[in-house]
C-alpha cells in the first residue's frame, strides 16, 4: 500500500516532467529524431524519458557505435537548448522549490548545465545550489550515479534522501540508489513509487524540529 508521508534528512530532484513541463519540446525534437532514423516515434518516446540522450540512442540503436551516439546526443542537446517553446513549471514547482529554500536538496537532472539551466529559466523556477547534470556523471539513469553523488555533495546518506522523480528511469534510479522515491506525473504511477502526486500542488513540505523534512499528501 503506497505510504501517504515520508521523512527525509534530504531531497533529490529531478527536473523533466518533476519541475519543468518541457513534454512539447521533447517530443518535437526526439519524434523528428525518430524520423530521421527510420524509427517509429510512438516507440522511441517510450524510451527517452529520463535517460541522456546518448542512452536513448543506445537502446534504440544497438549496433551504433557509441561514439556516434555521443556526437549526435551533442546536436540533440543543442536542438533543445535552442527550443524553449512550450516550456512551462508543473503545477506547484515554484511554491514547492519556495518550501525547500532553506532544507537541504539538490537538482539530479539528465540534462546538461545548458539545457537545465535554460529550462529553469523558461519556467521561472530558481536553480537549487547543488546540482548534479550530465557532465557530473558517467552513466545515464537508470545508472544511480547521480542521486548518489547528489547525496553526497548534501552530506548525507542515501537512506536518508528521498527522490522526486516522473520517468521510468529515473525511479529505477533511485531506487537503485538505496533511495525512496516521489513519483510525479502520469508517467511515474505505474514505477511503484513510495509515493505518487498528480503535480507538487498535491503535497506539504513540512520542516520539523528534529531537521527532518516531512513530505505528506494534501
Amino acid at each position: 500500500m503506497q505510504a501517504t508521508a515520508l521523512t527525509a534528512r534530504a531531497l533529490l530532484l529531478d527536473m523533466d516532467g518533476t519541475l519543468v513541463n518541457s513534454d512539447a519540446v521533447v517530443e518535437r525534437v526526439w519524434r523528428s529524431w525518430a524520423v530521421e532514423h527510420g524509427l517509429d516515434p510512438e516507440a522511441t518516446m517510450k524510451v527517452v524519458h529520463g535517460r541522456q540522450g546518448y542512452a536513448t540512442m543506445a537502446e534504440l540503436l544497438p549496433h551504433r557505435p557509441m561514439a556516434e551516439n555521443h556526437a549526435d546526443n551533442a546536436v540533440m542537446l543543442a536542438r533543445e537548448t535552442a527550443d524553449m517553446e512550450g516550456v512551462v513549471p508543473v503545477p506547484g514547482a515554484p511554491a514547492f522549490l519556495a518550501a525547500l529554500a532553506n532544507l537541504p536538496h539538490a537538482l539530479v537532472t539528465s540534462a546538461d548545465v545548458a539545457l537545465s539551466t535554460a529550462r529553469m529559466a523558461a519556467a521561472g523556477l530558481r536553480l537549487p545550489s547543488v546540482r548534479v547534470t550530465a557532465e557530473s556523471v558517467s552513466a545515464s539513469k537508470p545508472d544511480p550515479e547521480g542521486f548518489l553523488k547528489g547525496a553526497a555533495e548534501l552530506g548525507f546518506a542515501p537512506a536518508d534522501c528521498v527522490v522526486f522523480e516522473d520517468s521510468e528511469a529515473g525511479i529505477a534510479a533511485g531506487r537503485a540508489a538505496g533511495m525512496r522515491v516521489v513519483g510525479v506525473g502520469p508517467r511515474a504511477l505505474s514505477c511503484g513509487p513510495d509515493l505518487h502526486v498528480a503535480d507538487l500542488t498535491g503535497l506539504t513540505v513540512t520542516a520539523e524540529a528534529d531537521g527532518r523534512i516531512r513530505l505528506a499528501l494534501v
